[in-house]
């Protein structure tokens, strides 16, 4: 029995419906911006493994590190205990991070960093005695799976049975191009009525809703009314940081800076779990106080855990390399000329990028799992050696930093040959 018929004896797979997808492809080795499929086959990495991929895959310098640290320590509670790993971690961090945030509070993935956040805010103005019961969040957000973090993501299908159990959350439009003055008012007006504890948003692109973007300036005009009228920020950068957007993270676009930032995904170059939730002083020192109630009573089993850290460690070295500046201004340019071109296909109705990640938007279907555009484009792709993970009938390229120009024109050109499909559902 092979390894794909194997899995599907025993494994229940993310966002699958198990009783009609095809097997699996069993991936048994990674090699910079390529995996090997069990049967030899090689396909290039475009979307970076679910966007976690900075370096490339089995990066030697970083199982080096991980190696070394799994020979030293694997793990300590971190409660009443530390580590040299996690505290190198968060002091590199915060040096590089907007100057505000001073301290760093692990967790295990993107959806608890975002949960950490959530809970920080809400409690802050209960210690402040303050209590403040509303959350402000983009219509069309993702935050993550956990209920908290659904609680501010959109209301989807994806979420649909469990509505009910979400807390009520206040909505406001993304601010594209053409619409921003609609979506400062509709925070001021909720803003006006006191009691939002936080605004919460994906700095600049929002991905899951379709690599939507908007500009530094309306959210720079957005952070302003939440300081007017004391909301706490939150910038969720757990897919736009480590160099995504162009600069090491989105919010350095800003001249506002967030109260609390979390992060995930690129934070170890995608070799191991682990997420981050950084804050500014004047959030931490809410829980400072005699009165032990004023404690924030959040943990996970792995918080901190030294291997991740040390995975973490290692990518931020391969991140801060000149190399590594170079290459992703590289794949910015590239993707910038590469646009030009795809502007120019029939039924592409918009080609957007910030940084490293583009995205083109075809004018058929919508933007959804369910699209039968979707699971097309996504066969062309693979049948071309190439991973793309359609949302609907938007194609979307987050590359791994080390991708060459050669293996990009690959991507450039599988794209580029989708323009017949998308004319077939016409």
């Amino acid at each position: 029995m092979d390894l794909a018929q194997r899995d599907h004896n025993v494994i229940w797979h993310p966002y699958t419906q198990m009783k009609t997808a095809p097997l699996p492809i069993p991936i048994v080795r990674g090699e910079g911006a390529l995996l090997f499929s069990e049967d030899g086959t090689s396909y290039i990495d475009a979307v970076s493994s679910w966007w976690v991929n900075l370096h490339g895959h089995a990066h030697p310098y970083i199982a080096q590190k991980v190696a070394e640290q799994l020979q030293t320590l694997e793990h300590v509670i971190f409660a009443g205990f530390t580590h040299p790993a996690a505290v190198a971690l968060a002091e590199r961090l915060l040096q590089i991070l907007p100057q505000n945030q001073k301290r760093a509070f692990y967790s295990d993935n993107g959806s608890t960093a975002v949960e950490v956040a959530i809970k920080m805010a809400i409690q802050y103005w209960n210690n402040e005695g303050q209590p403040k019961r509303k959350v402000v969040a983009f219509r069309d957000s993702y935050h993550g799976d956990t209920f908290g973090a659904m609680s501010v993501s959109s209301r989807s299908t994806f979420t649909e049975p469990f509505w009910s159990y979400l807390f009520d959350i206040e909505f406001i439009d993304v601010p594209i191009p053409g619409a921003e003055e609609e979506t400062i008012k509709q925070l001021e007006a909720i803003a006006k009525t006191g009691d939002v504890a936080a605004f919460i948003y994906e700095p600049l692109v929002l991905g899951t809703a379709g690599m939507v973007m908007y500009t530094p300036e309306v959210l720079d005009k957005l952070m302003e009314l939440c300081q007017k009228y004391s909301i706490l920020t939150i910038a969720d950068e757990v897919m736009t940081g480590f160099g995504r957007t162009g600069r090491t993270f989105a919010s350095l676009y800003l001249q506002h800076q967030p109260d609390m930032m979390c992060f995930s995904k690129g934070l170890t170059g995608g070799t191991m779990a682990l997420g981050l939730t950084t804050c500014s002083s004047q959030i931490y020192e809410a829980f400072l106080h005699d009165d032990k109630s004023k404690t924030f009573f959040h943990g996970h089993s792995y918080t901190g855990n030294p291997v991740a850290c040390a995975a973490g460690l290692a990518s931020l070295d391969l991140l801060l390399h000149d190399s590594t500046q170079q290459s992703i201004n590289r794949i910015v340019a590239q993707h910038a000329a590469f646009a030009v071109k795809a502007k120019q296909l029939p039924y592409v109705k918009e080609v957007r990028q910030q940084g490293t990640i583009l995205a083109v938007e075809f004018e058929a279907g919508g933007t959804s799992y369910f699209s039968n555009l979707r699971d097309t484009l996504y066969n062309f792709a693979l049948e071309r050696g190439v991973i793309l993970r359609p949302l609907g009938n938007i194609i979307y390229i987050i590359p791994p930093y080390c991708i060459t120009n050669e293996q990009l024109e690959q991507v450039y050109q599988t794209i580029l040959g989708m323009h017949g499909l998308v004319a077939a559902v016409q």
